[in-house]
């Protein structure tokens, strides 16, 4: 590919020598290698500017626009940029959308006398290509699956049967899982042969994770199919009850949208009402990733923007091990990669149709951006900002990133244990303006450190988000997800809602393990299954003018206690119609709470921690605290307005406007 790339440069450099380097390019699909790159005459690719430049440039860095016409733009290998390809911006022409596809366009299908689509693809039956995701009219299809829709089946019984034991006693290196299914679930795999067997995959929801691996054989005597991988992890394993779907079976090819690839090639789809072989267009990824930013610690990629442009459709090949189950996706990569890149910005930027996550400034990225962008239709997440590990050279370390005013929606496809925005080992974040929605699990999780040692997500600001509608599959969750020393970080004026989870854990606000020295204000939490905050354990947390309503099954939250202040939960209004208020062992805990107001709707007696209001403030609680009706305007249709004459006023609540959270318009 180096050697192509090159050569390319090369003859682009014969091709337009003597003359001066334009300050514009453009670039269209009926361009050519070897054009000037006029507006008259255009190179054909993103890839073809970016050698002309590095060609012409000689050492020199003067600012250069890339003019990119509307159309599509078909790439089979990630564009790399390296540092002598910065100060360039790429930019959709004036009214167009110029599409970066990871997708190869399928023709020849014809409908079959059951009502089937089919089409024959060589390269598959040739072993050369295959693909696990396809696209219907720019739309994800289904992979034929069992149960269908967001039904899922549950596991009988399981054994493991450990292979090499490996280092870590609580997980083998390599086991063998012997899953026992239920009759009725057995019956889609019973007339399989053991060639069709191996390609089916068995997906599992457990907890917060997920397990995806492929069938290595069936026993249909025992009703068992068997996977092989890692050991299962002793604090978070499959098991009896764990629900599953499996994937990948032309038996299960029995709901409109659907569709199954076999390894002869043959590819099938079952239509949905109203799509015509005439008026539909078919693809399938042949990349897993669109784009590399490939700078050093000496030399980073500086002042790299896209503006305005769409990368589409990319691929995910499951190995042979399959995907082990690890928190928020973190061995996913992105689709778009960053190392040492400065001043990296992607804006009006669309993301959709992708496998892996979007966006991901890894190391040594500074001062880059996701603005104004649109990331749907996503396998695992949103945009991942710095490391799950702390870097040796702190020079490696990630900061001072912006993911603002863009929409991430319908994520987790092929990775629901991924999140929204992840940040890791990384400081000095802002996270603001966004709206996400519509995933499996987590939507901003900033920090990754268990406990209470080193962690470097400090100062990040998380604020002015709209969090909505995280679908109850998996379990220990939250619309803002915490963990470790977190000084300096600031969660405000988010707006939260709609949280829900399979067995425990949809919480609005959730301080996991070690979270210390952060501030959560000023945020409107509603409708979630568990609580709008939850604290696992943590240190010296400050929680304080919030609005949090009718949650569930309880409205507040906390599990361990420990001898230090956990947090301060001051001038909050919590207000609900079902459950408990609070949750936990609060007459243990070593919390400080005052000036809150509480209110069950219509008045309606309830106890704290199974005492009165008046004796648990007697026992030393909620000093200044009140139950009284806040007077909001219209709770119910969640109208959060105070009134002028609100009691809550003088208890130092400060009003704020929950409408402007979300994206800008």
């Amino acid at each position: 590919m180096k050697l192509t790339r090159l050569a390319t440069a090369a003859a682009l450099a014969l091709t337009i020598e003597g003359f001066a380097m334009p300050t514009t390019l453009f670039v269209a699909p009926q361009g050519a290698i070897g054009n000037p790159g006029t507006e008259a005459l255009p190179l054909p690719s993103l890839a073809a500017a970016r050698d002309a430049i590095r060609a012409q440039r000689q050492g020199q860095d003067e600012a250069i626009t890339v003019v990119v016409a509307g159309g599509t733009y078909a790439v089979t290998d990630p564009i790399a940029f390296g540092p002598e390809e910065g100060n360039v911006r790429y930019v959709a022409a004036k009214g167009q959308t110029p599409t970066i596809s990871g997708a190869r366009e399928i023709a020849g299908f014809a409908a079959r006398p059951d009502g089937l689509w089919e089409a024959r693809i060589p390269d598959v039956a040739a072993g050369t290509w295959y693909f696990e995701q396809f696209f219907v009219n720019g739309r994800r299809a289904v992979r034929a699956r069992y149960p269908d829709g967001a039904n899922l089946a549950a596991i009988k019984s399981i054994r493991e049967e450990v292979i090499v034991q490996g280092k870590n006693a609580r997980m083998a290196q390599e086991a063998r899982q012997y899953i026992e299914l239920h009759e009725a679930d057995f019956a889609l795999l019973a007339k399989l042969t053991p060639e069709q067997a191996r390609d089916v995959q068995i997906i599992a929801f457990h907890k917060w994770d997920n397990t995806r691996r492929f069938v290595e054989s069936i026993d249909h005597g025992k009703r068992q199919i068997v996977i092989h991988g890692a050991g299962m992890k002793a604090w978070n394993p499959l098991k009896e009850g764990t629900r599953f779907y499996l994937e990948n079976t032309p038996a299960a090819l029995d709901q409109p949208g659907e569709w199954f690839l076999g390894r002869d090639g043959v590819l099938l789809y079952k239509p949905l009402p109203g799509e015509t072989l005439a008026t539909t267009t078919f693809c399938a990824p042949v990349t897993e990733h669109l784009v590399r930013i490939e700078g050093t610690p000496e030399q980073p990629v500086r002042d790299l923007v896209f503006d305005g442009l769409e990368f589409a459709f990319t691929g995910y090949q499951t190995p042979p091990e399959g995907f082990g189950p690890i928190q928020a996706a973190q061995s996913i990569d992105a689709v778009i990669l960053a190392d040492h890149a400065e001043g990296l910005r992607l804006e009006n930027c669309t993301l959709r149709g992708l496998s892996r996550y979007a966006v991901w400034f890894r190391e040594g990225c500074h001062q880059c951006a996701v603005v104004s962008s649109k990331i749907l239709d996503g396998g695992a997440g949103g945009v991942r900002i710095g490391t799950a590990g702390i870097p040796e050279d702190r020079g490696n370390v990630t900061g001072e990133c912006l993911v603002d005013n863009t929409l991430m929606q319908s994520l987790g496809h092929i990775f629901p244990c991924a999140v929204g925005v992840w940040i890791g080992h990384s400081p000095d974040n802002t996270v603001s303006h966004n709206e996400i929605c519509d995933l499996y699990y987590t939507a901003i999780s900033v920090g990754w450190r268990w406990g209470y040692g080193e962690s470097l997500a400090k100062r990040n600001r998380i604020v002015f988000n709209h969090l909505h509608d995280l679908f109850g599959q998996l379990s220990d969750m939250g619309g803002v997800y915490t963990l470790g020393p977190s000084e300096g970080t600031v969660i405000a004026n988010n707006v939260i809602h709609d949280v829900d989870c399979h067995s425990y854990g949809g919480w609005g606000l959730y301080t996991d393990e070690g979270t210390s020295h952060l501030v959560m204000e000023n945020n409107l939490v509603y409708r979630t299954k568990t609580g709008a905050f939850h604290q696992h354990y943590g240190k010296e947390n400050i929680i304080r003018n919030n609005i949090f309503a009718y949650s569930r099954l309880q409205q507040i939250q906390a599990t361990r206690v420990e001898e230090h202040t956990s947090f301060t939960l001051e001038r909050n209004i919590v207000i609900f119609n079902e459950g408990v208020l609070l949750r936990g062992p609060w007459q243990k805990l070593h919390t400080v709470m005052r000036n809150n107001c509480y209110w069950q709707d219509g008045g309606a007696a309830f106890e704290i921690d199974g005492l009165s209001f008046a004796d648990w403030q007697k026992a030393g609680h909620d000093e200044g605290s009140i139950i009284a009706d806040p007077q909001f305007a219209d709770p119910k249709q969640l109208d959060f307005t105070l009134s002028p004459d609100s009691p809550v006023r003088a208890l130092g609540f400060q009003p704020f406007d929950p409408s402007q959270a979300g994206l800008r318009h």
